[in-house]
């Protein structure tokens, strides 16, 4: 794929969409704008996790946008997803991209520090995922990032910012005006039990985005 990386990521999570209700509630998500979906679900067993997998693999194909697999490498390497995002346990890039090859993305999750940044970028990661920015449901523990932070990334990267942590309709564009590239959702997608609410908080996130400017056809 050719177009950058920007846009909505919406990242699942097994407690806000148990058993197949993922596959669903994942292409509610696109169906609203999603332009990267990621695949998280560690309670799966390993035959689950391949089987949904590669579903989701489909259903990204069939709304041109990139599906990349949380932690696995190998998982993603054999249902031929778009990449796979590493956190700061999850393995080395190297190791990844052995697996993966050069045309695939590896992210990297960086927390709130610019020293891990920069060395997922030496390390050859593809983006970089900084935050949580805001109060997280998902991971209220998760060590605080601010948006100085983020700006001072933007002034640092050239490689794509996806900003995470308690991301809503309400503040993803003061993210996405501090220099994100993309806004990480997963509560404030998967926390409505119903799909058709899940598009539309998808398209009220791709909202958040400015319009790419307007081309005369020829």
């Amino acid at each position: 794929m050719s177009q950058p990386l920007q846009g909505l990521y919406a990242i699942t999570d097994p407690q806000l969409t148990p058993g197949d209700r993922v596959l669903s509630a994942a292409e509610a998500a696109l169906r609203g704008g999603a332009t990267l979906l990621q695949y998280r679900d560690k309670p799966a067993d390993a035959d689950t996790r391949r089987h949904r997998a590669a579903r989701l693999a489909l259903l990204c194909k069939d709304y041109g946008a990139r599906f990349i697999v949380n932690d696995d490498a190998a998982l993603a390497a054999e249902v031929e997803a778009d990449g796979v995002h590493l956190g700061q346990s999850d393995g080395a890039v190297g190791r990844a991209r052995m697996l993966l090859g050069d045309d695939k993305l590896i992210g990297v999750s960086c927390h709130g520090r610019l020293d891990l940044a920069q060395k997922a970028a030496d390390e050859g990661a593809d983006y970089l995922a900084l935050g949580r920015f805001f109060e997280s449901r998902t991971k209220p523990g998760a060590p605080p990032a601010s948006l100085d932070t983020l700006r001072e990334a933007r002034r640092r990267f050239s490689l794509p910012l996806v900003a995470i942590g308690g991301v809503n309709p309400h503040n993803a564009r003061q993210l996405i005006e501090a220099g994100a590239d993309l806004v990480a959702v997963i509560h404030a997608l998967f926390g409505h039990a119903d799909d058709a609410d899940v598009e539309a908080a998808a398209r009220r996130l791709h909202a958040a985005f400015p319009a790419p400017p307007f081309k005369e056809s020829q």
